[in-house]
């Protein structure tokens, strides 16, 4: 592939996951990933901090979420106000044509303890950006900490189920699914 061609964070993405998957995580060091994907090392570091930022670097995920939330109507309850959030990410981030990519990236991730602990450490700051989006619509702290993290397991089985290999469901379903389970969970409790 020619060093001009469009799309260097992705080719750059997709050839470290080749390569975490040929040689693991460890074994994969940024100049391979900057050769495979046909690219200089200097073009990955213009991208990446790091091989990590590969898997973690830019965050789709809290911009859609926390604007549907601030979007969401007013007469919405906090929780209803979440899952429109959640829902937004179906239609903006966990696309069809995402799932092979998250595929991946999530068993390069469950196969190695330090980017089990990064990935939990981005779901900690991802439950405080919803809690801060509720508290700007005026939700109370406490009610909006406790929506935030409902929303967040919500979110997080979501992902989990939407990212199986064999998983055939569109994100939403599985979102407004889970969603639907920890309502439920709350109400046995």
């Amino acid at each position: 592939m020619a060093r001009w061609e469009p799309n260097a964070p992705q080719r750059l993405a997709a050839a470290a996951l080749d390569l975490f998957a040929e040689h693991g995580y460890d074994n994969t060091t940024v100049l391979d990933i900057a050769q495979r994907a046909g690219l200089a090392k200097s073009s990955f570091f213009r991208h990446f901090q790091d091989k990590r930022g590969v898997l973690f670097g830019e965050d789709l995920v809290a911009e859609p979420l926390t604007a549907a939330i601030a979007e969401a109507p007013g007469a919405a309850t906090p929780l209803e106000a979440v899952a429109r959030g959640i829902d937004a990410l179906g239609q903006h981030v966990f696309t069809p044509e995402h799932r092979a990519f998250s595929i991946r990236r999530r068993s390069v991730i469950e196969a190695h303890p330090d980017l089990r602990e990064r990935e939990a450490l981005k779901g900690v700051s991802l439950t405080e950006s919803i809690a801060q989006a509720l508290a700007r619509r005026g939700v109370p702290d406490l009610t909006a900490r406790v929506a935030a993290e409902l929303g967040a397991l919500a979110l997080k089985v979501a992902y989990e189920r939407w990212s199986e290999a064999d998983s055939t469901q569109e994100f939403s379903d599985l979102a407004r699914q889970a969603l639907s389970d920890v309502r439920a969970g709350i109400s046995a409790v």
